[in-house]
Formats: C-alpha cells, sequence, structure tokens
C-alpha cells in the first residue's frame, strides 16, 4: 500500500468518526497523520514497524493502525466504523460541498442510506426541511448527488495507467499472444474510463486464455465472459478489464474498428463511404493501410473522437501534434512560500535536472490565505530569491510568477505596481465557486481584460469525478482571450484537466495559445505535464501553439513583450 493510499484510508477514517460524533480531538489527529503521511519522501511499507512511530506526528496507536494498513488494507477501527456504516451512506461522501456534519443529517434524520434515495429526498422537496438546510441549499446538494451518480463506475486514467503497462508487459511476455494493444477508451487516452479494453490477437484463443489466467493478479468473471472475450478484474483496479480475442491476420482491422468512437467510424468520406465500411471491405496488414484505403491521411488514436479530424484527414492537413520532448519549460507551480511541499530551490534544481530550460512559479496570490497566499512583502522576498537563484543556476532561469485570485468582480488581488513587477501573471477563481452562467463567464472576461492577466488559469474549476466545473460560455472566454492575446491553461493534473480538450480545438482556430502546466505544488508534481499533453493532443494542439514549448529566449522576449 502506497503512502497516497493510506492517507485515504485515513481521511476516511476521520470522515466515519465525524460522521459518528467521535471526539474531535481523536478525528483531528486522523487527518494530521494523513497531511504527515502526504509530506513524507519515503514510502512507508519500506520502513520497519519500529521506524513509524518515530516519524514526528505520528503516535503509537496510529502506528499500529499504519502497520495493520500495511498488512490487510485496514485496521480495527476502520473495520467497526465501516461495519456501523451503510455503505451507501460512504458512497455519499464523494458528494462535493457536503462533509459528514451534513450528511449525518441526511442520515440520522432524513433517514436516507444511498445516493439514489438522496436523490429522491431531494426531488421530493425534504431536504429543505431538515435542520442546517434550505431550498437553496437543496438544489445545490441535488445537482451534486447527480454529478456523483453519473460518476459512478469511472475512473482516471492517471490512476489506471500503471495497470495498463503492467497488462501490456504481461501480454509481450507470452508466447500465445502475437500482437496486443490497449484499445477503447483507453487507447484514445481519455481523461476517465469505466473499462480496461485490450485486444490480443492469437491463433489459440484457449491457450491465450489459460496464460491470462495463470496471471495470479487477473481474477476472471466466467458468466461476463464468452468464446472471444475474456472479462474480470486486476488487482485493486476499481473498474473491470475485459480482453477480446481476435485471429492475427484480423488483428488491425479489429483494433481501428475497436479504437475509434462510433463518430469516427461513420462520419462520411464520400458519398456513403465511411471508415467503417471500409474496415469490412478486407483484411489490412496495419492501421495505416486502412485510412489510406479510405482516402484518408492516418489519424492517431488519440484523435479518433468525430470531432474535426476526420475532415482534415480527407485534406491530409492533420497537425503535427505536440510530443513531450517539444516542451521547454514548466510554467504554474508552487513552493514553500504558499502552499508547496518543496523550497523554491527545490522546484527550480529538479526541474533542471528534468532537462527543461525554465521554470515558472507562481504561488498562491494574497487572497488564498488558506494556501498561505503572499502578501505584497513576501512577493518581494521571493523576486530577491529569484534573482540569486537565476545567478547561481544560470543559464537556467526561474520566471517571477504569481496565480492572481480572480475576485468576485473579476479584478486579480494585488494593486497594480506589484502585478507589474511579475514576469507572468496566471489568473484563476479558487472562491465562490458556485455562480451561474452569466457570473462565472463576466467574472471571467474581466479578468481576460486586465492588461496584466497573462494566462487564465484552470478555467472552470473542475474536478474531475469530484466536482463539476462552474459553467462558462467557452466561446465568449475564448474569444475574448483571442482578442486580448491571453493564454489559456491547460491544467495538467489529472484532477484537473481544464480547459477540457473538447475545446482546445475553438481556441486554436481562434489563434489561441495554450499553456500545459502541471500546477505542481511537490518536485513530484511534474510527472503530470504527461497528462496535459495528452489532453492537449487529443484536442490538436501542436508545438508551435503551446507557449512553453516556446525555447527560454523566445518566451523571454514573449513575456517582456507582454509587460510593454
Amino acid at each position: 500500500m502506497t503512502n497516497a493510499e493510506i492517507k485515504t484510508k485515513l481521511k476516511l477514517a476521520s470522515k466515519l468518526m465525524e460522521l459518528h460524533g467521535e471526539n474531535p480531538f481523536k478525528i483531528r489527529g486522523y487527518q494530521t497523520a494523513a497531511d504527515t503521511i502526504s509530506d513524507l519522501d519515503k514510502e512507508l511499507h519500506g520502513l520497519t514497524t519500529d521506524e513509524i512511530p518515530q516519524i514526528e506526528g505520528i503516535g503509537k496507536g496510529m502506528a499500529a493502525n499504519i502497520v495493520q494498513l500495511l498488512e490487510r488494507g485496514s485496521f480495527d477501527g476502520m473495520d467497526q466504523l465501516l461495519t456501523d456504516t451503510p455503505e451507501g451512506v460512504v458512497e455519499m461522501f464523494k458528494i462535493s460541498g457536503f462533509g459528514p456534519k451534513k450528511i449525518a443529517v441526511l442520515w440520522k434524520e432524513g433517514g436516507v442510506e444511498s445516493l439514489d434515495d438522496l436523490l429522491r429526498f431531494c426531488q421530493q422537496g425534504k431536504v429543505a426541511k431538515l435542520k442546517g438546510f434550505a431550498e437553496k441549499s437543496q438544489e445545490t446538494l441535488m445537482n451534486a448527488v447527480e454529478f456523483t451518480i453519473s460518476c459512478r463506475g469511472y475512473e482516471r486514467y492517471a490512476n489506471v495507467e500503471p495497470v495498463m503497462k503492467d497488462l501490456l508487459s504481461f501480454f509481450e511476455n507470452h508466447a500465445a499472444v502475437a500482437l496486443f494493444s490497449e484499445t477503447g477508451d483507453l487507447r484514445r487516452r481519455m481523461e476517465t474510463v469505466n473499462q480496461m479494453d485490450f485486444l490480443v490477437a492469437s491463433d489459440d484463443f484457449e491457450s491465450t486464455r489459460k496464460a491470462i489466467n495463470q496471471n495470479d493478479k487477473l481474477e476472471e468473471n466466467e458468466l461476463m465472459s464468452g468464446p472471444f472475450s475474456w472479462y474480470g478484474y486486476y488487482e485493486k483496479c476499481p473498474i473491470p478489464v475485459k480482453i477480446r480475442f481476435c485471429a492475427t491476420d484480423h488483428f488491425y482491422n479489429t483494433l481501428v474498428e475497436t479504437t475509434a468512437h462510433p463518430r469516427h467510424l461513420n462520419a462520411t468520406i464520400e458519398g456513403e463511404r465511411t471508415l467503417k465500411t471500409t474496415i469490412v471491405e478486407k483484411v489490412y496488414p496495419s492501421e495505416q493501410a486502412i485510412y489510406e484505403a479510405a482516402g484518408l491521411a492516418p489519424v492517431v488514436p488519440e484523435l479518433r473522437e468525430g470531432e474535426f479530424e476526420v475532415e482534415l484527414a480527407k485534406q491530409n492537413k492533420l497537425p503535427n501534434l505536440i510530443e513531450m520532448n517539444d516542451l521547454k519549460g514548466i510554467l504554474h507551480n508552487h513552493s514553500t512560500y504558499s502552499d508547496g511541499r518543496h523550497t523554491l530551490r527545490q522546484m527550480a534544481e529538479h526541474c533542471r535536472d528534468l532537462g527543461y530550460e525554465y521554470l515558472g512559479i507562481s504561488d498562491h496570490s494574497q487572497t488564498a490565505v488558506y494556501a498561505s497566499g503572499l502578501q505584497d512583502f513576501r512577493v518581494k522576498e521571493q523576486q530577491e530569491e529569484i534573482k540569486k537563484l537565476n545567478e547561481e543556476l544560470a543559464p537556467f532561469k526561474i520566471f517571477s510568477g504569481i496565480e492572481s485570485d480572480i475576485l468576485n468582480d473579476g479584478s486579480l488581488d494585488y494593486t497594480d505596481d506589484i502585478l507589474a513587477s511579475f514576469d507572468f501573471i496566471v489568473a484563476s477563481v479558487h472562491s465562490g465557486l458556485t455562480m451561474d452562467i452569466t457570473k462565472a463567464t463576466n467574472r471571467l472576461l474581466a479578468a481576460i481584460h486586465n492588461p496584466y492577466t497573462t494566462i487564465l488559469g484552470h478555467m472552470t474549476g473542475r474536478l474531475i469525478l469530484e466536482r463539476e466545473g462552474y459553467p462558462v460560455d467557452h466561446k465568449a472566454v475564448i474569444d475574448a482571450c483571442a482578442e486580448r492575446g491571453v493564454v489559456i491553461e491547460i491544467n495538467a493534473s489529472p484532477y484537473r484537466l481544464d480547459i477540457d480538450w473538447r475545446w482546445v480545438h475553438y481556441a486554436l482556430e481562434k489563434g489561441v495559445m495554450l499553456s500545459i502546466n502541471p500546477d505542481a505544488h511537490k518536485m513530484e508534481g511534474y510527472k503530470d505535464m504527461y497528462y496535459g499533453l495528452l489532453a492537449g493532443r487529443k484536442g490538436g494542439l501542436t508545438k508551435d501553439m503551446c507557449l512553453n514549448a516556446m525555447t527560454l529566449p523566445e518566451i523571454s522576449k514573449y513575456f517582456e513583450g507582454r509587460r510593454k
């Protein structure tokens, strides 16, 4: 069990304790332990049972719980809490904006024991009659419940990617498997998936099935499996695995058909001809051969959504999508000056050691008190440290930025003279997230029209599978960014991926540059650049339209031009 998994378990325990009205000091102890574990540089499973209690912030009792978590994935106190709590009530913790105390009222006073019960309770107007609720909070709750129910059975791509890699490696090492690939949503790198789909070519399906069932991490559901498929689960993976079998000579036909979204397969090419009709004509030796037979330029898997790519493929005008080695720097990062785990020096040196040319530091601004946002005097302190580090680390460079809060009226939360002292400004909304589309759009438009705004950060504030973003008029916002020369962020955190990739192509059509930013709060966060890259590629992002694909001299000139 990883530190992240242990943290999640302890956070769940603290919520369950709060739900049952246990001692606040005890609850805080679990929350503190979870935060302590999150900040550790070493994995707990690599420590001895004697070393764990020596960690500052982890007492003997908590250490015993952690040891049990490492041994069996739970601990005695957690077992009892879960026994005392209906499973549906535990699922209610996923509702954004409603904590254990509110859920306790819904459960103990309203008799609600599942999300489906709660939705009906809201629809019947009964929630508003409970203590601590009202008509407005009932409507907010109903929307949040509907969103949570819609997320059932889905998992973030980033969370299941390690399973995908393990299974691909497994297939590679079995003689019974001739050709193999991930397919479906997984291969198109969708931000969320509800099934791990794979395609395996073999001339002996039963030998292949036998090899799969010899993998201790895989467990078959025989009722759901069929003569041409294996269905089951992979160890610790929350979504099912489906492995399709096909004859070796039909592999590429089946791969194209199972990878693409139906819109892509059925898009008209000429007359009644589609990619799907082409696939059934004959057996092809490669994916490229299929596209060529259809009269299309080959389309990479990420783009096979039926959005814009077929028309471009007809004209042989598909974009050369951005690659990881095109990225020259990392913008929008946090240090210990605000709520980051690592110092400015650590963030800079790690960025440099990864091969990047520059780092944009953009700690939280003064309004974000909860994140130790920078007051004026701390801005000056940080900028002085940046100057010294730039002298020492040259030619690597740190750009002085800030993630300035967009206030309710759309203004940024520093005076003009402070804003003018930065190399760039990421403008983001962090509070007052309950807005209608008019309020949210006008708030963003005001920030975009501020002459100091360089990048619009995480446009909708969404948290994938956790919180629906506030509604915005994407076209109006993108059009304003085009007019004002403001860059739009693709926030690369797998929890955000905001702006949604479905709007990237429109932004590019309008001439708006994108910036892939990890929003990293620790050094390890830089790896999330990859997930932002995947989102950009799905929208057709190219090197020349990505801000941080600029070289150090190019982006220095760009920032200087914006400041003028």
